[in-house]
C-alpha cells in the first residue's frame, strides 16, 4: 500500500461559503526553522556550497538527484556556487538548505515558491535530498517543518506540491506527506529537451490539523526503535486516513 503513487482520492465538497479566517498576507522570512532533527537555514553560497556540491555530485546516488529538476548537474563546484548565489538572492522561490543536527551536515535543498500570501496559497518545491538524507526521519522532519510554517505560523488555507508526473519517488513523497492528489497538467513544461506532464497535490487548512497528527505521531520518539528505526509506515498512516474519508 505504501508504495502507491496516490492514496485513494476521496472527495471534496465545494463551497462557496464566506471566509471567515483570512490569510495574514505574510511570506516566509528567511530565517532558520529548527527541529529535533533537522535545521532549515536560508541558503547562504558561502555556507553551503562545498557541502551541498558534494552530496549531489560526488557519487552515482546523488548525481540522479538532478533526473527530474529543471537543473543540474553542474561541471564544478564554482558554476554551482554561481547558481546558489541566484537562488540566495531570488525574492521567490525562498531557498533553504537542510542541516541534519545528528552529524551538522548540509545534505539538502527545499523552497517555498509560487506564493500567494492573499490568498493564502504556498508550495513547498525544488526538494532534493542528498544520499546521506534520503529515506531518513531528518528527511521526513524537514518537509513537515515547512508545512508546519506555512500552515500553522503563517496560516495559508492551501499547501501545493507539484511534481514530473514520471517522478514516482516525488509522487509517493507527496501521498506519505498527506497531499491529497488533484490530477496531471498534460504538456504543462519543457525541461532539459523534454515534455513534463506535472501531476498536482494539495493539503487544505481544515485537512492540515489531521494530517499534522498523523506525522506528528510517525516523528514521536516512542515510534522508533533503538537502532533508529520507525515502528510504523507514515505512507501506510496516510493510506488508512484515506481510506476512513471514503467510508465516512
Amino acid at each position: 500500500m505504501s508504495d502507491q503513487v496516490h492514496p485513494p482520492v476521496f472527495p471534496r465538497p465545494l463551497m462557496g461559503d464566506p471566509v471567515t479566517n483570512f490569510p495574514t498576507g505574510l511570506i516566509p522570512a528567511r530565517i532558520n526553522i529548527t527541529g529535533q532533527h533537522v535545521q532549515l537555514e536560508p541558503l547562504d553560497p558561502a555556507k553551503h556550497t562545498e557541502a551541498l556540491y558534494q552530496e549531489g555530485h560526488s557519487t552515482e546516488q546523488g548525481l540522479k538527484i538532478w533526473d527530474y529538476l529543471a537543473y543540474g548537474p553542474w561541471p564544478d563546484e564554482e558554476a554551482y556556487r554561481a547558481t546558489l548565489a541566484q537562488q540566495a538572492a531570488s525574492f521567490e522561490p525562498i531557498f533553504f538548505a537542510i542541516r541534519d543536527l545528528t552529524t551538522n551536515q548540509v545534505c539538502g535543498q527545499a523552497s517555498f515558491l509560487d506564493m500567494n500570501p492573499i490568498n493564502g496559497v504556498i508550495e513547498i518545491g525544488h526538494i532534493w535530498f542528498g544520499p546521506s538524507l534520503q529515506k531518513t526521519r531528518a528527511a521526513t522532519e524537514a518537509l513537515f517543518l515547512m508545512l508546519s510554517h506555512a500552515m500553522d505560523d503563517l496560516k495559508y488555507r492551501r499547501m501545493e506540491w507539484r511534481c514530473n508526473a514520471l517522478n514516482q519517488g516525488s509522487r509517493k513523497a507527496a501521498a506519505r506527506l498527506g497531499f491529497r492528489f488533484e490530477g496531471i497538467f498534460f504538456n504543462h513544461m519543457i525541461f532539459k529537451g523534454k515534455n513534463r506532464d506535472t501531476a498536482w497535490y494539495s493539503i487544505l487548512d481544515n485537512e492540515w490539523p489531521e494530517v499534522r497528527a498523523i506525522i506528528s505521531q510517525w516523528l514521536d520518539n516512542a515510534n522508533f526503535d533503538e537502532q533508529g528505526l520507525a515502528l510504523s509506515s507514515l505512507g501506510e498512516l496516510m493510506h488508512k486516513r484515506a481510506n476512513h474519508r471514503r467510508v465516512i
